[in-house]
């Protein structure tokens, strides 16, 4: 039997199976990614990435991610957070500044022992959108400000299945003295995540908006860890920054 090594990490509680395939010899069915990801069959993921050879000059590697359902999906912040420390421990790059590609384009990060803080892309002015707020942060996100209440993930889903079949992400915050508490629904996993980078973000961008928050860079307090947003502008939203802690759990063989 032929097996392939993965890496498990997560960037404040958003965990992730990696993989090294600059060899590009790895294909992997969605019906794979999902059986890998479960919780209960698997390692248990909210998504999983493979490492890439570059696919422009200047890059260290390109990114591929995929959500727990085994869909290749938009931009993960955490996820490309992770990879770049996963990059890092490759001895692809030295601590410091690296730079990819993902599917929504270009990244920037800056990777030290304590935190990662990457470059995320510029995003457009909030709309007001389903009795909240919408913006693509790299993935489109709905962002109220409210309580979760007992059953955030059964309140969520249907916000989320109200952007239609490809849906958005759901985030529900609380501002406090300047800072931000706040919960997640991820669509392709469909559940909570205990962070979400571009979620994260979309939540400071429409926080700083509204006025519920006075500027950036924002501190958000996620339930897997603490997450900070800086920015400039009110929307548009330029210079995105999204930084916070990413790490490796372990790394073990899977079959194929």
């Amino acid at each position: 039997m032929a097996y392939v090594e993965f890496y498990k990490y997560h960037g404040a509680g958003n965990d992730f199976i990696l993989i090294d395939n600059r060899s590009g010899s790895l294909t992997l069915t969605t019906e794979t990614i999902a059986q890998w990801c479960h919780r209960n069959y698997g390692v248990g993921a909210d998504g999983l990435m493979l490492l890439e050879a570059p696919k422009v000059e200047g890059d260290h590697f390109y990114m591929q991610y995929f959500n727990s359902d085994g869909r290749e999906s938009t931009m993960c912040g955490n996820g490309g957070r992770c990879i770049s420390r996963f990059a890092v421990d490759l001895g692809i790059a030295a601590e410091g500044t690296l730079n990819f590609h993902a599917i929504d384009g270009p990244h920037t990060a800056v990777v030290s022992p304590s935190s990662v803080a990457l470059s995320m892309i510029d995003a457009p002015a909030v709309v007001a959108r389903n009795n909240g707020f919408f913006i693509d942060t790299g993935s489109p996100h709905h962002v109220e400000h409210r309580e979760p209440g007992p059953d955030f993930v059964g309140t969520a889903r249907p916000i989320r299945n109200a952007y239609g079949p490809e849906g958005a992400n759901v985030n529900f915050i609380q501002a406090c003295e300047g800072e931000l508490s706040i919960r997640t629904y991820e669509r392709g996993v469909e559940n909570e995540t205990l962070a979400c980078g571009t979620g994260a973000t979309a939540a400071a961008m429409v926080a700083v908006a509204e006025g519920w928050v006075p500027s950036a860079p924002v501190r958000l307090y996620a339930q897997g860890g603490i997450l900070t947003v800086d920015f400039n502008g009110s929307g548009p939203f330029t210079d995105v920054v999204l930084t916070g802690p990413a790490m490796q759990v372990f790394k073990g063989l899977l079959p194929l």
